[in-house]
């Protein structure tokens, strides 16, 4: 009998779970997995909580080591190891051993990219200078504590407002250091909140003594300096929260088809251009179910979920991926936010017609001592009522409603549905309305 080799590139959350799902269908296929760094399957949303210092280590992110996953699924790991290029016709692929320094060719049946994504680095003088940093995974992650504790930073620039910088906010915060949140558009989470629920969260790192200057753009780096039009910041360290590409360089340089944003393009059964080449995670494009077109987005949630598909086609089965609304929850100290869907901005941009409404309420029932607030967002389609999108913000507590409002959309529901989903009551855990429903209400009043 002939044994196929299975080839994954790249041994983080959508590699390893393309080849632990290949595997548990198919236990006479070899799996072998490049992956340039030392890490293999770990949880690069939690590095910001190893600065902050809430998790002691790195390591202690780490899902399964290179040898659990030989002994365990019988996957061969080959660490720091990098494939420099591609021959699909051939089959085989020319990987760089790091350690060694040496190349070998590796012949291969079928391929998985799970190549990730890379922090967007503009092009700007001083760019490259080692106290400016990316964090996407481990290895950016424990480069950027090593510096940050060598250096004792005081002065702590974060380049951007989106997720990764306002936790990289608080965990430097944390850490004991000035902080300043430099971001070029006029709200914080520009791309993922509107402006008013947005002015919460500028609100919330304002109390916590992070400094946020918005509408300022970062012109370059210099001698320990963050430069914008404003002026020179100090800075003994900058982290770069700009956002992401997906990393398919190597895709396309293979002469594999690129969609969204520079992603691979692939099918709802996570395959590529070409036969028998598959894609997951942050590397691939995926299908926004609201605005119905192909995006590229970067979650952890969207990167297992496609590398279950990925692996199940692999290993034999039939499967697909349908794609997503684009559902993320994050917060600033006790201000936790929720998002999905689509933005109003985002919902013209799509074509919408759209209404929407905003209240304030608690998480529990008001008259309890230790009821926070919570303010929700609904975005429908006007005339139909259709829901479009739901942001969410306040204490804790809030920002998991929005797997309700999450669920509502993929289920196509109106802002009428929603007001009738029979929810739970109890005073410890919502009003006797509950905060989606309430904003669900306020929205029907404008269709």
């Amino acid at each position: 009998m002939t044994v196929r080799r299975l080839l994954v590139i790249g041994g983080d959350a959508a590699g390893m779970g393309t080849a632990t799902q290949a595997r548990r269908l198919d236990p006479d296929l070899e799996i072998v997995v490049a992956e340039q760094g030392r890490f293999t399957s770990y949880s690069a949303c939690g590095i910001p909580y190893v600065v902050g210092g809430e998790v002691a280590s790195i390591e202690d992110l780490v899902v399964k080591t290179p040898g659990e996953l030989r002994a365990k699924h019988r996957i061969d790991v080959r660490i720091r190891h990098e494939v420099v290029a591609l021959d699909l016709d051939l089959r085989q692929a020319e990987v760089r051993d790091l350690e060694r320094e040496r190349t070998i060719r590796l012949p291969f049946d079928q391929l998985a990219f799970g190549t990730g994504a890379r922090p967007i680095r503009p092009d700007l003088p001083g760019i490259d200078e080692p106290w400016v940093r990316g964090v996407q995974n481990l290895e950016d992650g424990a480069a950027l504590l090593d510096h940050a504790q060598r250096s004792r930073c005081r002065d702590v620039i974060i380049a951007g407002a989106g997720y990764i910088g306002l936790e990289m906010a608080e965990a430097f915060h944390r850490r004991g250091a000035r902080v300043t949140l430099v971001e070029a558009g006029d709200h914080v989470m520009g791309r993922t909140l509107d402006a008013d629920l947005a002015s919460r969260l500028s609100d919330a790192l304002a109390e916590l003594g992070v400094k946020v200057r918005l509408g300022e753009r970062v012109e370059s780096f210099d001698k320990g300096k963050v430069v914008t039009a404003n002026g020179a910041l100090p800075a003994d360290l900058v982290v770069l929260g700009l956002g992401v590409e997906p990393n398919a360089d190597l895709a396309a340089e293979a002469g594999l088809e690129l969609g969204a944003r520079g992603a691979i393009q692939v099918d709802r059964r996570q395959q590529t251009s070409a036969e028998g080449v598959y894609a997951a995670g942050d590397c691939a494009d995926t299908f926004d179910l609201i605005a119905r077109r192909r995006i590229h987005i970067a979650l952890g949630t969207v990167a297992n979920r496609t590398a279950r598909v990925a692996g199940m086609n692999i290993g034999g089965r039939y499967s697909t991926f349908p794609g997503v609304v684009g559902t993320a929850v994050t917060k600033v100290c006790s201000t936790e936010v929720g998002r999905t869907g689509l933005t109003e901005s985002q919902a013209a941009d799509a074509g919408f017609e759209s209404v929407s409404a905003t209240i304030d309420s608690t998480v529990r029932s008001g008259y309890l001592p230790d009821a926070e607030p919570i303010t929700v967002k609904l975005v429908a389609e006007r005339r139909t009522g259709r829901l479009l999108g739901g942001q969410i913000v306040g204490g804790p507590g809030a920002a998991k409603r929005v797997d309700v409002l999450a669920t509502a959309l993929y289920a196509g529901l109106s802002a009428a549905d929603l007001v009738d989903v029979d929810l739970s009551y109890a005073p410890p855990f919502s009003p006797v309305w509950d905060p989606v429903q309430a904003a669900a209400r306020q929205v029907l009043g404008h269709i």
